[in-house]
């Protein structure tokens, strides 16, 4: 393929505004064509995407907002955009070259037109999985870090609980709480998840949140004693019965509340009160706000990387026709570790 070239593009486009719980038939995969030129003077580059992420918060860009967001509504009939690794095919920018690999914003579809390529991180250490810089070593594992280190602040010894806990961020925030000698306790979704937690990644122990019939009696049989930091991903009837059982001076890192992305109307929380009588810290944060620390997040990552003292567990799916697939399945829990999707080998 030459540069300046118009090849196909495939890509997952968003048919309209959704409304509820979202399907596969929202997204629909369509065929148009791009130059693999970047234009002259627009500082822009071409890139080949190679794997794209799955996240969370994607679907909340799925409804029509008229409130300001971090994460803006996407628009009907564009394609969706999101987090992946990519190769720079072509480039306009002075900080990228053909060849180049980079992770960060890109489209849903096999070639990317990146206008505001500064927002990218160029992959200098390729000696780890490439598919790593869309969990372990991207976005989802700065979430992780940033949440647990920086927001939470915590202390060797303490006890952490964690919902969501074999998710992407779940299971790395469990893993960083082990290596710093704290107690650590997840909250998932089945039998399979809570026996994946405690062998594959260390938990001292788990729980599947649909077999226990009262939360609040659950978190008191593993936090006999309260807990001191409660990483928080699901919100609803859980954030409510930890905020019953968490030690005086608690922090509560708040990185996400799946099961409120779907609801028409939110659910409420009771239990508020216990966050004056027991002093708790709660903490909302984008990961966005700290990306100027991801070199110091490296220096901590690679070297446990390459010690095998952390893992991830990536759930793969082949191609963009599975993408709409993938992206719905992490609100069903049919994922188990990071969702990937693998748009082209790496040459």
């Amino acid at each position: 393929m030459s540069k300046g070239e118009e090849v196909s593009n495939k890509q997952v486009l968003l048919k309209d505004y959704v409304s509820g719980f979202p399907k596969e038939s929202d997204m629909v995969l369509s065929t148009g064509t791009i130059s693999l030129k970047a234009p002259e003077g627009s500082k822009a580059i071409v890139v080949k995407n190679l794997y794209l992420s799955c996240d969370p918060y994607m679907r909340n860009r799925m409804r029509k907002s008229d409130k300001p967001s971090y994460a803006p509504s996407y628009n009907p009939g564009s394609a969706i955009t999101g987090y992946g690794v990519a190769k720079v095919v072509d480039s306009d920018h002075p900080k990228f070259e053909e060849g180049d690999l980079v992770w960060g914003m890109t489209g849903w579809e096999e070639y990317s037109l990146i206008t505001n390529p500064d927002t990218l991180f160029k992959i200098e250490h390729t000696d780890v999985p490439l598919s790593y810089y869309t969990g372990l070593l991207g976005m989802t594992g700065m979430t992780a870090y940033v949440g647990f280190y920086e927001v939470c602040s915590p202390k060797k010894g303490e006890n952490v609980f964690i919902s969501a806990a074999s998710g992407a961020v779940g299971q790395l925030v469990g893993q960083f709480a082990k290596l710093m000698g704290c107690y650590v306790v997840g909250s998932v979704g089945s039998k399979e998840k809570v026996e994946l937690l405690k062998s594959k990644f260390g938990f001292d122990a788990a729980f599947n949140y649909k077999e226990e019939q009262d939360l609040d009696a659950a978190l008191k049989r593993y936090f006999p004693e309260g807990i001191d930091i409660y990483f928080e991903n699901v919100g609803g009837k859980m954030l409510d019965a930890v905020l019953l059982n968490m030690k005086l001076h608690g922090r509560i890192a708040v990185c996400g509340m799946i099961s409120q992305y779907n609801l028409e109307k939110p659910e409420g929380v009771h239990n508020f009160l216990s966050v004056i009588g027991k002093r708790i810290r709660i903490e909302g944060f984008i990961v966005f706000d700290y990306f100027h620390l991801y070199p110091k997040f490296l220096d901590l990552i690679l070297p446990i990387i390459k010690e095998g003292k952390i893992t991830s567990v990536e759930d793969t799916a082949e191609g963009l026709h599975n993408a709409p697939g993938a992206l719905i399945g992490l609100f069903t829990g049919r994922n188990v570790g990071k969702q990937v999707v693998v748009v082209a080998p790496v040459e």
